[in-house]
């Protein structure tokens, strides 16, 4: 059977595209700039701390949307999932201000410690550039009511998602020392 794309679809699905190639690059290219901007004025350690509360709280409205679909308490699914997409939104405006501001600062810490450091930074930076498309493909299922696609990917995504929030917190912490 051939899938055939939706007028929306037709739309939509080079958007989601274009935002999940453009907004890595976008990212490198910031994190790479001979010289920063000093945008907000703030200490460098105030971005990470925001950072980590974000994606704490991201963590948080996961759980807590996975649990309300699993009561079937679709519309609470959906206000807590959109939140955690707003918060995530937020996030990444946040963290390309922080590229553009701030010097990266290197992670100290030496033995074991390190090589887990770096595992779990390595992972979350991947999958970070995955989560874009798999995230506005979920929520662009589930808000048009394509509840079968959306289920389908969400299974990919709640996973993925929660993992990137949930080592943000843990990148932040190891690198708390060194801020």
């Amino acid at each position: 059977m051939k899938a055939t794309l939706s007028k929306s679809d037709k739309t939509i699905v080079p958007i989601i595209i274009g935002l999940s190639v453009i907004v890595p690059i976008v990212v490198v290219i910031l994190m790479n700039l001979p010289t920063r901007y000093d945008l907000l004025g703030l200490e460098v350690g105030s971005f990470p701390f925001f950072h980590a509360l974000i994606n704490g709280m991201t963590a948080i409205l996961l759980l807590l949307g996975y649990t309300f679909i699993k009561q079937e308490r679709k519309i609470a699914h959906r206000n807590v999932m959109i939140t955690a997409f707003g918060l995530s939104a937020l996030f990444l405006v946040s963290y390309v201000i922080s590229k553009i501001s701030n010097e990266p600062v290197p992670y100290g810490g030496e033995g074991i410690l390190r090589y887990i450091y770096f595992f779990i930074l390595i992972t979350h930076i991947a999958l970070s550039a995955i989560i874009i498309p798999l995230v506005l493909f979920t929520m662009y299922r589930g808000l048009t009511g394509e509840y079968t696609k959306h289920k389908k990917i969400a299974r990919w995504t709640f996973p993925i998602w929660l993992y990137v929030a949930i080592t943000g917190v843990l990148v932040y912490l190891f690198m708390l020392p060194y801020y």
